[in-house]
């Protein structure tokens, strides 16, 4: 029987816990665990810790965590990604598939072609949303670190970033695979309509070099995927 496995946003210790709304609710009407079921939390530390059910109501559980495991091992290549902000479903599905993949940041990008526009208070309900894909990837796949997802920034705001290597994804470049390994990626995606003549020099002008994927123009939403996955391929600890 799979051992269920959940994210709670405390520091985990040995020893009792109770256990957030959200999770209890989970665990006691959505799953319907009970007294004496096994669980494994995480709390983003890196940590694992198993341990059993030992209260179960309509309002609280409660878990007695006896043992502490080293969490799955980050990969040596840390990624920061600028993904281009897009609409709905395939901006949910790059920050899904890209903390699978092991992206270290994941920065949302305001660009000129964005269609979407948010206001502060969108903004920190979508920030929300997104948080929680990101913790449902990393319980999917057994991430014990959660990616630190930042809130949307300008595409001139986040230009500045310092990284070994820069790389913007371009289909008239050359391959990825040409650049030398380096210990940490920053990784810019442009939206829908992709990026401006203006923001690729501008980029340029940032240090970033273009760098393509293979002969096929690839959607906003399948990019990230794609690259990350060469990236970790090449330099991290996909093999």
């Amino acid at each position: 029987m799979r051992l269920s496995r959940f994210f709670v946003d405390l520091t985990l210790t040995l020893g009792r816990h109770e256990l957030p709304d959200a999770q209890a609710h989970y665990i006691a009407r959505v799953l319907r665990l009970g007294v004496g079921d096994a669980v494994q939390l995480f709390d983003g530390s890196g940590f694992e810790y198993r341990g059993r059910l030992c209260a179960v109501g309509k309002k609280q559980v409660q878990v007695e965590l006896d043992e502490r495991l080293h969490g799955q091992a980050e990969s040596p290549l840390k990624i920061h990604l600028g993904q281009g902000l897009s609409r709905g479903e395939r901006m949910d599905w790059a920050i899904q598939k890209a903390t699978e993949l092991g992206a270290t940041e994941i920065t949302p990008i305001i660009s000129d072609r964005c269609e979407v526009r948010l206001n502060d208070e969108r903004a920190d309900k979508r920030l929300a949303h997104w948080r929680q894909i990101a913790i449902s990837a990393c319980e999917q796949c057994g991430r014990s670190v959660l990616p630190t997802l930042h809130a949307p920034q300008t595409l001139a705001q986040w230009l500045g970033i310092e990284a070994d290597l820069k790389l913007l994804l371009h289909p008239v470049a050359s391959p990825l695979a040409e650049h030398a390994a380096p210990s940490n990626l920053a990784m810019l995606i442009g939206p829908e309509g992709g990026l401006s003549e203006a923001e690729i020099d501008q980029a340029r002008q940032q240090g970033f070099l273009p760098a393509r994927l293979g002969p096929r123009v690839l959607r906003t939403e399948t990019a990230p995927v794609v690259a990350l996955s060469v990236a970790q391929y090449l330099w991290g600890d996909l093999a």
